[in-house]
């Protein structure tokens, strides 16, 4: 459209058009063209819905909607042509389908776009959050599976990235589970307040025309458990209110922190000073300067991405702090960090769940790693305190054998029994029990704990979990 025509939807009251400049720095068709088959799903939920309460004729409504079934066929084919002079996908589609049914003139009564696109992003966001606990899910069974095939081995745990205390492998792999399952409990919590819906809200005051909201929103699936119809409750907080979206940013940006650690935690493992686990060759790159190179880039790159995942929960908050009620023009920025959000975990979670499958754990470098009896050094407070001896007594005891073992050059199990006896008679000839692994392991058997029994029911609660949910 060139200068000085009007804009072919909003134009009444315009003497000429907007400036080329300006069709191209407000169009937003480019992003929200992705919401098109909701747009064609709410248009027809409302051309019902107007004919229901009489507002338009039946077979009008069927001519409407017939329509935008074959507006949504040319675009589900790549051959619509979406024009940014009409602004934004809503207008994309209505004047495609008004040029086709004359009926369609009638299509906008008693709605906006405002509550248009509050009703397509709530759409998109239960699909949307539907797919990521379908993906995160598939991640929880796969860090089962590889569990269950690595609990007889056994690594240090971390603190302050120094060797701790031994733990299973699958221990560490289960914590990922709990991590996991708390981002789609946040999913499961915004797709639950996506589930109303704000048709109906018009511009910001509703209507004086005879709708029903309740018809709409049954017809679009806002329902709760019982199939009963749920819509919003407040025309201008349903068409101003973005906290949905920066819930699902924020949702999405916890999830990739926590994939961001996992992925630390492998990049660690692989690396050849720790040497637990080899990375599947599908999920590495090479050098182009040296050969002998396998980088573990998939993982590198969702540690990267969640950064960005974070500056979309920065970018929602801070476009919408300073806005008075209702609609602004800002909020049309909602949609790239939104989609970008998606997008960019569904990414992270589908790599993340290929690279699980395909590592292997090395089981000669773990059990080198986890043969270090300093590892055991808290097991030998517990030994002095089974003694009768209070714990901050037995820990600097400890202490002074661990500073021997050192002064010595020695493992803490190499000290002599008469070197050990002079530090704490309690610490008598069965002293060096304590340093077996295995039935260290084996005392750690209450809830949460890394123990063989606790291992194994765990891994048996989480496939039940899934089993029950699929």
């Amino acid at each position: 459209m060139a200068e000085g025509k009007k804009q072919a939807t909003w134009g009444g009251r315009f003497s000429e058009g907007p400036a080329e400049r300006m069709v191209r720095f407000s169009e937003s068709v480019s992003f929200d063209c992705r919401l098109a088959p909701y747009d064609i799903r709410g248009s027809q939920a409302h051309a019902r819905m107007l004919a229901h309460v009489g507002l338009i004729r039946k077979d009008e409504a069927e001519a409407i909607c017939a329509g935008l079934d074959a507006v949504g066929k040319t675009i589900a084919a790549g051959d619509f042509n979406w024009d940014p002079r009409l602004e934004d996908v809503h207008m994309n589609i209505e004047q495609a389908l008004t040029a086709q049914v004359p009926a369609a003139a009638r299509l906008h009564t008693a709605r906006s776009r405002n509550d248009q696109v509050a009703t397509d992003m709530r759409l998109f966001l239960k699909d949307a959050c539907a797919a990521l606990i379908g993906n995160g899910r598939a991640l929880i069974a796969a860090l089962i599976d590889r569990a269950e095939a690595v609990k007889g081995i056994w690594i240090p745990g971390y603190t302050h990235l120094q060797r701790a205390q031994p733990v299973s492998m699958a221990h560490h792999l289960l914590a990922y589970v709990e991590m996991i399952a708390r981002d789609l409990k946040r999913w499961e919590q915004v797709a639950e307040q996506a589930n109303h819906c704000p048709l109906g809200s018009g511009a910001l005051a509703g209507t004086t025309l005879p709708i029903d909201r309740l018809f709409t929103a049954r017809e679009l699936g806002f329902v709760d458990a019982e199939g009963k119809p749920q819509v919003t409750r407040n025309s201008m907080d349903a068409v101003a209110d973005r906290d949905l979206y920066m819930d699902f940013v924020h949702a999405c940006s916890v999830a990739g922190i926590h994939l961001s650690r996992m992925a630390e935690d492998w990049i660690l493992w692989n690396a050849a000073e720790f040497g637990f686990i080899d990375l599947p060759d599908a999920y590495t790159t090479g050098s182009s300067l040296m050969p002998q190179k396998k980088n573990p880039d998939a993982l590198e790159l969702i540690r990267g991405k969640s950064g960005r995942l974070c500056g979309h929960v920065t970018a929602m908050q801070m476009m919408v702090k300073g806005l008075p009620l209702t609609y602004n023009r800002d909020l049309q920025e909602d949609k790239p960090p939104v989609f970008d959000a998606f997008d960019t975990i569904q990414d992270c979670l589908l790599v993340l769940t290929g690279v699980v499958e395909g590592m292997r754990p090395r089981p000669d470098r773990c059990a080198a790693a986890v043969a270090d009896p300093a590892l055991l050094a808290t097991d030998l407070v517990d030994y002095l305190v089974t003694k009768g001896k209070p714990f901050r007594e037995a820990h600097h005891v400890i202490g002074a054998l661990v500073a021997k073992a050192e002064e010595e050059g020695c493992a803490l199990n190499a000290l002599s029994d008469a070197v050990v006896a002079e530090i704490d008679p309690l610490l008598e000839s069965d002293w060096k029990e304590v340093f077996d692994v295995a039935t260290a392991m084996s005392r750690r058997n209450r809830p949460g704990m890394p123990g063989p029994e606790q291992i194994d029911g765990e891994i048996q609660r989480w496939k039940d979990v899934l089993g029950n949910r699929s």
